[in-house]
């Protein structure tokens, strides 16, 4: 009787841990996506615009504002 109680909770808890991992694994995916969509952004954004390459660097490193 316990015994049966003990394996059905360990299946339980083996059902929840693998909806738990898929989970985990779909939301890692949907950040991965994001981050692409963002940099293919950023890339497209620095491939339109017209200052220098050493103007963009300059400014995301802080060293001008971009009031200049």
């Amino acid at each position: 009787m316990i015994d049966e109680k003990i394996q059905q909770q360990k299946q339980i808890i083996s059902n929840i841990k693998d909806k738990y991992d898929a989970a985990v694994s779909e939301l890692e995916q949907l950040m991965k996506r994001r981050d692409e969509l963002r940099n293919k952004e950023l890339l497209d954004a620095f491939a339109s615009n017209d200052r220098s390459f050493d103007e963009i660097m300059s400014y995301l490193r802080g060293e001008i504002s971009s009031e200049e």
